[in-house]
């Protein structure tokens, strides 16, 4: 099996071989346009953009965006060409956030070879490689059956079980954590217990994801250690599928609250804390 991140040089040199990976274009913004005019103004020749709002997403309800079911998942990714004995490899702008649920949806639902271009799209120009414009267009349809449970996953409950007998990273940024600054959600705060840890943290300036060591090192400052239990949640359920597979960068399995902030809210008899208690003298768990 292929690492887990490439960079852009390994990506086109597999690239060049007769048995390219299936490559997808994931780019994608919170509340912003589609990715595909990015996509037609320049991508990796020969990706398929993939919408992450609509083909890694079920319409929105309890939660902003809920997993795919089966069907319509291994529809859109046979579509794209996405085939169970090919290498495929996601990216999107920069920092693999989006791309990242790509990679998630892709284990959960059974596909053994997936991996991140490091990086993104920004490190394949920032190397001067080459790239391509236009529409997409469907290739030769792959084959890919998906079997859902290839990854660990939570609700509600679990999510809730988690803080109490592990550890449940929240990978949105610090002033939505506490509660002094919601933009998206209607109810702000966190899942009582939660420890916060931004996805962006997990990333060097470029994008590029820290060393190994350099995330055991950051994640354990949130009181993660190898061997013990740790899922991560975050507004909807996209931007933790990076704080996943950081944490399997570092050697940590880690479950997803895929349901994460939008959904928890949408059971008034959920708690909300405020505030990061863990930010005034009180030691996380190890």
């Amino acid at each position: 099996m292929v690492s887990l991140l490439l960079d852009c040089h390994e990506l086109a040199a597999r690239l060049a071989t007769d048995d390219p990976p299936v490559v997808l274009d994931v780019r994608w913004t919170l509340g912003g346009p589609s990715g595909e005019d990015a996509f037609r103004k320049g991508h990796i020749p020969g990706a398929r953009f993939v919408d992450l709002d609509h083909e890694l997403s079920a319409p929105p309800g309890p939660g902003r965006h809920p997993l795919p079911d089966a069907a319509s998942f291994g529809e859109a990714m046979r579509r794209r060409g996405v085939d169970e004995s090919r290498l495929v490899v996601a990216y999107d702008a920069a920092t693999g956030t989006s791309a990242a649920r790509a990679w998630w949806l892709l284990r959960y639902f059974g596909h053994p070879n997936v991996a991140l271009l490091d990086g993104g799209y920004a490190a394949w120009t920032a190397a001067g490689l080459p790239t391509e414009e236009g529409a997409d267009h469907d290739p030769q349809p792959g084959r890919f059956d998906p079997t859902p449970g290839g990854m660990p996953l939570l609700d509600a409950d679990g999510a809730a079980a988690m803080a109490r007998r592990g550890v449940l990273v929240d990978a949105r940024a610090p002033e939505r954590f506490r509660g002094e600054n919601e933009p998206v959600d209607p109810a702000a705060g966190h899942i009582p217990g939660a420890r916060n840890l931004p996805a962006q943290l997990t990333e060097n300036p470029d994008g590029t994801f820290l060393s190994p060591d350099a995330l055991r090192e950051r994640y354990g400052t949130v009181g993660v250690v190898s061997g013990e239990p740790v899922a991560v949640y975050c507004g909807s359920g996209v931007v933790a599928t990076e704080g996943v597979f950081a944490l399997g960068l570092a050697g940590i399995d880690a479950a997803l609250y895929a349901g994460s902030w939008s959904e928890w809210i949408t059971d008034p008899s959920r708690p909300i804390e405020l505030g990061d208690p863990f930010s005034s003298g009180r030691e996380p768990r190890a």
